[in-house]
């Protein structure tokens, strides 16, 4: 009864502000959550990101300045944490015990709770003040253009909406099967693992770190965020909107520092869980760093089949366009190589894909700064893949002209090289053709109807398996490629793509068991969650039982 008074009472407090501060908003014109404003972001204004570590916002004893991926001005502050201030931060995860902040068994009113933030949160977003907020300050720390940043605040929304009300506690549901003898039965419960830490890159600064904590805390797990310091004010803002809409403070701990400190935080720490997105190379040294208690979304080198059967030109030159350059190609889900049925070749695709990729400007951010690949690197890798014999540049493979981003940022127009499968497919051009290029890049080649065998192949070399498009409605097609591949996440059918993947499908890499999803039920259970079976034999004894023989 004091659990459910309790929880009575903390949800008519949270209701109560809640409804002022956002009235309030609409009054007044600002957002009472906010610390920043994001069109004031400058030079001369810079902002401050903070630390939240057992319910308190903190600073630390050094700052991270960031710059200005436009202008190179130092427009953000950032208070990182080093190796003597984690501390706190491991007490913190050590105060959660393995089984969580609460479960089936312990605290069932949270579950009911989180339906209720995840309720607030949603309705704030669809306000037009508050997504737009997010937008533009999602712009102005990753470059893109409004529309794409729009379109990450509405998917997370849309994610919040799904887990409003009950929906949180349906993500526990459990099972029961008949035992052997009467009184005996065997429940299977999803369990949380306690202690966890979550780590988002740069490229989705709101979507996927939001999404992976949110999961997280449904299932009662207590959570570190560590999300890149390039970025990581869009997150310090969204907690202070969750702790608005009723979130607990203590909940979630947030944590700016280097990689080195947080690395020592994890080692030090021993989260019960540790969900990584973010480069393959950092994600090998973490699953041995942690003896493999972790899921992983890494890096992708994502491909697309255009099949034999050419429709709707117009529209997959525009879809190709968009998977490839879109967000300047920042994307892990973004088109890396194009296989071209020679039919699709003789067509005027390529063309057409030339006239879209010349569209974009770095004026409405359609093209921009790419924040982890400087353009020397990206020139030269397009260097030597001309190399290779009888590869061409089909377009782009020059440096943006008439910009102030800072060198330390990579800035190219929209590129695609020409390689010979057969050149692709060889020893000692293969991992040179299938390095992932995180920025504005891309691979296109063709084949023909008895080459498919070969295209097979160089999709089985690939060693990261994250997204996929067949684009074809050939049915016997989409089979064969289909049943002789293994990304997590493939898209078939003439409109297949391999971006912009909504919040209601799972997203996330297949073929490793370390393999983590984002965005559905399945994804958030799978992910933070596991199972527990709990066995009740409760009798009776059967009437005239005696000692049996040992066995």
């Amino acid at each position: 009864m004091y659990r459910i008074a309790a929880y009575r009472q903390l949800k008519n407090r949270a209701s109560s502000n809640w409804i002022t501060v956002f009235t309030s908003s609409r009054l007044n014109h600002t957002l009472p959550f906010a610390t920043v404003k994001a069109e004031e972001l400058s030079g001369s204004q810079p902002a401050e990101v903070h630390n939240l570590v057992q319910g308190k916002w903190t600073k630390s004893s050094s700052w991270n300045t960031i710059l200005d991926p436009l202008n190179g001005q130092p427009f953000i502050k950032v208070a990182e944490v080093n190796e003597s201030e984690l501390q706190p931060f491991v007490e913190s995860l050590s105060k959660c015990p393995k089984h969580g902040l609460h479960n089936p068994f312990k605290a069932p009113e949270r579950y009911l709770m989180l339906g209720d933030v995840s309720t607030k949160a949603a309705h704030a977003l669809g306000l037009p003040e508050v997504s737009d907020f997010f937008a533009k300050l999602i712009q102005r720390v990753s470059p893109k253009s409004y529309q794409q940043a729009l379109g990450e605040v509405f998917v997370t929304q849309k994610f919040l909406e799904n887990f409003c009300g009950d929906q949180v506690r349906f993500l526990a549901r459990s099972f029961a099967v008949p035992g052997n003898h009467l009184g005996q039965q065997s429940h299977g419960f999803r369990w949380p693992y306690g202690p966890v830490v979550v780590i988002a890159p740069f490229n989705f600064p709101l979507e996927i770190p939001l999404l992976q904590l949110m999961g997280a805390l449904y299932m009662g797990n207590k959570p570190v965020l560590k999300v890149d310091s390039k970025v990581c004010i869009v997150m310090e803002q969204m907690l202070r909107l969750l702790h608005d809409c009723g979130l607990p403070v203590g909940d979630v701990d947030f944590i700016n520092s280097d990689g080195k400190t947080m690395n020592k935080l994890l080692v030090e720490a021993k989260p019960r869980m540790t969900l990584f997105t973010g480069s393959s190379r950092v994600a090998e040294k973490l699953a041995d760093d942690l003896s493999g208690r972790i899921k992983l979304e890494d890096a992708g080198f994502d491909w697309k089949i255009l099949g034999p059967d050419v429709n709707e030109v117009d529209y997959v030159a525009w879809v190709c366009d968009q998977d490839a350059y879109a967000c300047s190609g920042q994307k892990c889900s973004a088109e890396s190589i194009l296989f071209m049925h020679e039919n699709w070749g003789k067509s005027s695709l390529i063309d057409k894909m030339t006239e879209l990729a010349a569209r974009r400007k770095l004026d409405d951010l359609t093209i921009g700064p790419v924040l982890t690949v400087t353009t020397e690197t990206m020139l030269d890798h397009a260097k030597k893949l001309l190399e290779i014999p009888g590869s061409r540049l089909l377009f782009g493979g020059e440096a943006l002209e008439n910009h102030s981003i800072p060198t330390i940022y990579g800035a190219i127009k929209p590129t695609a090289i020409f390689i010979p499968l057969e050149e692709i497919l060889k020893d000692e051009h293969y991992h040179l053709v299938t390095k992932e290029i995180f920025g504005p890049f891309q691979v296109v080649t063709e084949y023909k109807d008895n080459q498919l065998p070969l295209v097979l192949t160089a999709l089985e070399k690939m060693h990261a398996h994250l997204t996929a498009a067949v684009v074809s409605n050939d049915i016997l097609f989409l089979q064969k490629v289909i049943g002789n591949s293994v990304n997590g996440t493939t898209y078939a059918g003439l409109r297949a793509r391999t971006t912009g993947a909504p919040q209601n499908h799972w997203f996330g890499p297949a073929g490793d068991p370390r393999g983590a999803g984002i965005g559905t039920p399945e994804a958030i259970k799978l992910v933070w969650s596991c199972h527990r079976e709990v066995i009740y034999d409760v009798g009776p004894v059967p009437l005239g039982w005696k000692v049996p023989a040992s066995t």
